[in-house]
């Protein structure tokens, strides 16, 4: 297994739409792998493709990614095909997006359709914690980051930030 470079904002690829997995190979079953070791190193508890660079739809997550690794699950062409509710995902981070946290408006209840590692129909009913983690996961696949959904004023806050950080780096 590899670890793998995770894309941060501002880079273009993360603005990307997954195409559907069609082909379920050798080479796809590395890449989930290889997602799975990147996604436990970071350390987080979720990673899309087109976080890595991949613009396939795949995603892992884990939600017990630092007790014992237990709840790992990885999905592919996942859609959302019915969602209840709202609550707020306070202090929302991602891997792609560097020192920034924010709440979130996110649906409280989800119903996922999507395939498993081997191309099985698996569906799930997602609430509260599990959720918000499939949404972010999901708004990664259709080229959304959590900061697009946050106050227009928070997000010109952090993209001055990261400007900023770039000229930094630059000299």
């Amino acid at each position: 297994m590899a670890l793998l470079d995770i894309l941060t904002y501002p880079d273009k690829f993360l603005k990307k739409t997954a195409k559907p997995v069609v082909n379920i190979d050798g080479a796809l079953q590395k890449t989930i792998d290889d997602m799975i070791e990147t996604m436990y190193n970071a350390p987080g508890i979720g990673l899309a493709s087109i976080q890595i660079g991949c613009d396939k739809s795949v995603l892992v997550y884990d939600p017990s990614y630092d007790q014992d690794r237990n709840s790992l699950t990885v999905l592919l062409n996942p859609k959302i095909i019915e969602a209840c509710g709202e609550t707020v995902s306070e202090n929302e981070g991602c891997l792609s997006v560097l020192d920034f946290r924010s709440d979130v408006k996110r649906s409280a209840s989800l119903i996922i359709e999507a395939l498993d590692r081997e191309g099985k129909p698996v569906k799930i009913e997602a609430e509260e914690y599990l959720a918000i983690v499939l949404q972010h996961e999901i708004d990664h696949l259709n080229g959304i980051l959590f900061i697009d959904r946050i106050s227009a004023l928070k997000r010109e806050l952090y993209k001055r930030h990261i400007k900023k950080k770039l000229k930094q780096d630059e000299k």
